[in-house]
């Protein structure tokens, strides 16, 4: 079964390839779709239907597509960058930041809010909305987290994003530094993805 993917991330693509064996997900652009949707929703669930709905609406009816849309929320940040994580620090119009950079201004971020609440702590959570968009009559959506902290300094090569400065208490480990099979089980899109392979099988 076929599937399309509403992003052009290849990461993301890789990591729900590997929480859903046996189906084969495709991205707009393996069909020669340009792919540019303003993300404008206010929660990570309206910015996931907005961009499944897109896909949708350019693919024609009766092609299923699978939308994520997943961020981190710091309590030091009140919540943030929460749905704007992908393109935090960017000025609108311009390039977004490298992860790399993203990453440093985050730290550079939490390093002056510690300062002024240095009660609150680094709480944090990866957040994942899963949608899938089988027509406009006919949506199911899973949102899930994962609870953790920031480090104050990267740790770990593996994954992408904010990856090397979240830290999983329970595990000792960053969520860079997990295998493919531990991420699958233990991150927020892979708890969001188990409960949608549930989903899909009752659909048969």
């Amino acid at each position: 079964m076929e599937i399309f993917l509403a992003t052009g991330n290849e990461d993301k693509r890789r990591e729900i390839q590997d929480l859903f064996p046996g189906l084969t997900f495709l991205l707009p652009r393996d069909r020669g779709l340009p792919w540019d949707v303003k993300e404008t929703g206010t929660s990570f669930f309206e910015n996931a239907l907005l961009k499944a709905a897109a896909l949708s609406a350019g693919l024609g009816p009766g092609r299923p597509v699978l939308a994520d849309d997943s961020g981190l929320c710091v309590d030091l940040l009140a919540g943030g960058p929460g749905v704007e994580s992908a393109r935090f620090g960017s000025v609108p119009g311009a390039k977004p930041l490298s992860a790399e950079d993203r990453n440093a201004l985050l730290l550079q971020t939490l390093e002056q809010r510690e300062r002024e609440s240095p009660e609150t702590g680094r709480g944090a959570r990866f957040v994942c909305a899963l949608v899938l968009f089988l027509s406009p009559y006919r949506i199911y959506s899973v949102q899930e987290a994962v609870e953790g902290e920031i480090l104050k300094a990267p740790r770990g090569s593996g994954g992408f994003g904010y990856d090397p400065l979240f830290f999983l208490p329970s595990l000792g480990k960053t969520m860079a530094e997990l295998s493919r099979e531990e991420k699958n089980r233990r991150s927020h899109r892979g708890l969001a993805g188990a409960k949608m392979n549930l989903l899909l099988r009752s659909l048969g």
